[in-house]
């Protein structure tokens, strides 16, 4: 079975990059991206990705981690198993510091990594543009915009012919062959 994936087109100039993605954003697609070989500065601000909430996710779990490892502190030394070693009281911020200090790391690290892959749709071992020939230079020396068939914009002729407005070389309609 075929499906149109969407329509590919090829850059040569990293310049060029810049002013495609700000002007295919104030077309109005929004289903689109560039493939690079490396990071392109700006590119983000031009194709108007809003910024990741990614360091909340850090914070809170960061805090959350901060707040389990004082009660658990605190329960333990003081409501659990109470224990007068000396005068010393029940609980106290001093000692447990390093405990705190470490399941705070700990959340905050195991955090990050499960929002970055939850965020980023990852683990994702498949995409259908990967066995197009201009998708595979992008590893290389090229810079390639691809315009999803499921954006509300997307017409074939159209899009193809708006693609190569922008300077794009190469612009073609990707397949997918579903065996």
């Amino acid at each position: 079975m075929k499906e149109t994936v969407g329509v590919m087109g090829v850059f040569e100039d990293p310049n060029k990059v810049i002013d495609a993605a700000s002007q295919i954003r104030n077309a109005g697609y929004k289903k689109f991206d560039f493939h690079t070989p490396y990071p392109i500065h700006g590119l983000d601000q031009a194709m108007g990705v809003k910024k990741t909430i990614l360091p909340w996710i850090s914070l809170a779990a960061g805090v959350t981690g901060t707040a389990v490892a004082t009660h658990l502190q605190w329960w333990t030394g003081a409501v659990d198993y109470p224990l007068t070693i000396g005068g010393k009281p029940f609980f106290a911020l001093e000692p447990s510091v390093p405990i705190i200090f470490e399941l705070t790391v700990l959340l905050c690290a195991i955090g990050t990594a499960v929002g970055m892959f939850a965020l980023n749709g990852l683990p994702q071992w498949f995409s259908k543009w990967q066995k197009d020939p201009h998708f595979i230079r992008t590893m290389d020396d090229k810079f390639v915009v691809a315009i999803e068939a499921k954006d509300p914009l997307f017409k074939n002729d159209e899009t193809k012919k708006f693609l190569e407005s922008l300077g794009a070389e190469q612009v073609r309609t990707v397949e997918y062959y579903e065996e």
